[in-house]
Formats: structure tokens, sequence, C-alpha cells
């Protein structure tokens, strides 16, 4: 009898044992589930820029078909360096995905003669980063909208644009025109935490710009679409310093 009792009880030894191992797993489970935190921080700071933008078409750069001759228009600028600043605001959910807001202005000097393009824009952005020691790597999408302003100072004397008659003859001593536009702007990039409050901030982008490509003063105005890729276009790279509760838990 007590070694039929013995062997019961030794087989009913792994079953509690599964039984007491199963209970806490659940309850380590439940107690994960419960310290599990959705928003884990906030940040924000400033970001320089810098970047090189290019067309295609000069025409296109200063949205202006009546910039002279079909010679001298070969010979403007179709790309060139930019720079510029902005800021971002961002909230951090589950230590993994940023939602925020950003604005920048960027400007791009051309012909020495204080021609520009410079471009303003904002929006909304997500990104998803992973967390690396105190690196964090991040990929993410920005959307939103934004105005170009082009202005157009000729290198040598007006430039003459003949019409039909003499009467619709244009002069353009300068040109300044103005184009909104929507955009995305697809990124990368990497946080490096300097301490538990600020962080370092490496950030590559290619803004797509869709809208107006010129004004009503050209013959294109009339042919263009807001669907319309604008340029100049291109890659920016941006350095700043970020500020917040950047400690993850």
């Amino acid at each position: 009898m007590k070694k039929q009792i013995l062997l019961i009880a030794l087989l009913l030894l792994p079953l509690s044992l599964i039984a007491g191992e199963q209970e806490g797993s659940d309850a380590q489970a439940q107690e994960s589930r419960k310290t599990t935190k959705v928003y884990t921080g906030f940040s924000g700071g400033m970001l320089l820029h810098g970047g090189y933008l290019f067309s295609d078409d000069p025409t296109k750069v200063f949205s202006n078909t009546g910039l002279g001759s079909s010679d001298y228009v070969k010979g403007l600028p179709k790309s060139g360096l930019c720079f510029g600043l902005g800021g971002m605001l961002r909230v951090h959910f589950i230590n993994h995905i940023h939602l925020g807001a950003e604005g920048y202005v960027s400007t791009m000097p051309l012909m020495g003669t204080g021609s520009n393009v410079r471009t303003g824009w904002g929006g909304a952005f997500t990104d998803f980063y992973a967390n690396w020691g105190k690196t964090r790597p991040m990929i993410g999408l920005s959307v939103g909208g934004g105005t170009m302003k082009r202005l157009y100072v000729p290198d040598q004397d007006p430039v003459e644009n003949p019409g039909n008659t003499p009467e619709d003859n244009t002069t353009y001593n300068s040109s300044y025109v103005k184009t909104p536009f929507f955009y995305m702007d697809p990124y990368v990039g990497l946080e490096i935490g300097l301490t538990n409050h600020i962080a370092l901030m490496i950030r590559i982008d290619y803004m797509l710009p869709f809208g107006r490509t010129s004004s009503g003063l050209t013959n294109l105005g009339n042919d263009v679409k807001w669907s319309n890729f604008m340029t100049p276009s291109g890659p920016r790279l941006y350095v700043g310093v970020m500020f917040g509760k950047l400690k993850r838990n």
C-alpha cells in the first residue's frame, strides 16, 4: 500500500511542478502587461541642415520662361547648395514610435546676384526606431505643405522678352514667383543619447514636393497641374540637438 501511495506521489509531482511553473509564467506575463507603457517620453529641438538641390531645366529652377535668349538660359544654373534651419516636437510611444510636427526654412543662393530659391515647409511626421544602447536608428515619413519662393536677378543687362508687337515686349529687371506645394519627405536618421535628457540627432531626407511648377506670367502656366513634381529638389543632411525625456524605460 505504501509503495502504491509513493508511486502515485511521484507521478503527480511533475504535474504539480508544471502547473506551478505555468502559473508563475502567467503571473509574469500579466505583470509585464501591466508595466508596458504606451507613452514613453517627449522631445524637441533645433536642427541645421545643408543639401544639394538640382533640376533638369533652368526655367524650372526660376519658374520663368522669359529669362532671355536660349543661349543665355542654357548658361543659367540648374543646381546648387542649400542651407537652413528648423525644429521639431515629438512624442514617443512604446519605445519604438515617434509622432510629431516639424517646420523648416531652406535657402539656395544662385548666380551671386541675389537670385535664390527659398523654401519653407512644415507638417506632421512619424518614424519607427530601434534601441541599440544609447544609439537609436530610425526610418520615417513626413507629410505637409509649404511654399517655394523664387527670386531671379539677371547677371547682365535687363532681359528683353520680345512679344508679337512692341507693346507686348517684356523687360525683366528681376522676377519673383511664389508657388505653394504639398510634399512627402522620406528620411532615415540616427539619434545618439548624450544624457538622459540630451541627444545628438543626424538625419538625411529627400523631400518630394508636388505643386504648380510655374507662374501665370509664363507660357507654362496654362499647362501645369498641381500633381506635378517640383524642382529644384534633392537630399539634405540635418544635424541638431534634441532635449526632453529621452531615457528609454
